[in-house]
């Protein structure tokens, strides 16, 4: 009788264990083409680029500053990867784009689009006193072979405009209750918010939404600062690139990391990935 309690005891744990899905998210600002980046132009470093992505193999990618070529170059370079999003500056393939990859092996978007930061969110605009227009790319996934749904957010949020920053933080947080309602599937909302933990962006991002890199059940590994500006001598300044998860979606944060890999004394890109590793 003891043998079969334990048996069973064994059993109900195994199956509690396989009920939990594990979910990687990376955030990476590749920076975009610019020649006068001289040592470190795209066309020196981006076999880094799409080897690191790969190494790392999470399950959704938030890319920023992705111009179309590079697009395709990480397209043909990634292993199972597809993506969705648009071009900020025609809705096609014109200018950055807030792209997320995923595992078309593992996940199979179900509703997918993308908005402007800006006053006019349904159509290609600029937003308050931003100097670039702006976008939030979403998808809502479907893990494969399962019932088990998963809502994606990638955004950049412009790097000059202070009050386009505030406000694009309230439009996403209201795009996303609008999106997300009535299913009480996961949510996360990554990207480059050109804005520290303390501003007022972030700040009200807490309110609605739980830091990955706070709620990790293991000590986050790696810098909180993620921008290092191409410099690998010097201290990155200040933590600009997040994820998040919308609080009460039953999603928990396992890991988070900050990466810091190079490559001849050089990073593949101005900023620092950042990767979280969870479960729902």
């Amino acid at each position: 009788m003891k043998k079969m309690i334990v048996a069973c005891t064994v059993m109900l744990f195994s199956l509690l264990t396989t009920a939990q899905t594990e979910v990687k998210v990376m955030s990476y600002n590749i920076r975009l083409d610019v020649k006068s980046d001289g040592e470190n132009w795209w066309e020196k470093r981006k076999d880094k680029v799409a080897g690191l992505m790969n190494y790392y193999a999470a399950d959704f990618i938030g890319g920023q500053e992705v111009q179309f070529h590079q697009l395709q170059y990480l397209e043909e370079q990634l292993n199972g990867y597809d993506h969705i999003g648009v071009g900020r500056d025609d809705g096609k393939e014109k200018g950055e784009f807030s792209c997320i990859f995923y595992n078309s092996k593992k996940y199979t978007p179900v509703r997918q689009g993308t908005f402007w930061l800006s006053q006019t969110p349904d159509s290609v605009s600029m937003g308050w006193d931003a100097v670039c227009n702006r976008v939030c790319t979403w998808g809502l996934f479907r893990l494969a072979k399962s019932k088990k749904m998963i809502w994606v957010f990638n955004t950049h949020f412009d790097h000059m405009g202070k009050l386009a920053r505030v406000e694009s933080a309230k439009l996403i947080l209201a795009k996303m209750n609008e999106l997300t309602a009535g299913k009480n599937y996961p949510v996360v909302f990554m990207g480059d918010l050109n804005s520290k933990p303390a501003d007022e962006p972030v700040q009200l991002l807490n309110e609605a939404l739980d830091n990955a890199r706070t709620q990790s059940a293991e000590a986050p590994y790696g810098p909180a600062d993620t921008w290092n500006g191409f410099k690998f001598n010097q201290q990155p300044d200040g933590c600009i690139d997040y994820i998040f998860t919308k609080r009460g979606t039953k999603l928990k944060v396992m890991k988070f990391a900050t990466i810091t890999d190079s490559y001849q004394l050089k990073y593949p890109s101005d900023h620092f990935p950042v990767m979280a590793t969870m479960q729902f």
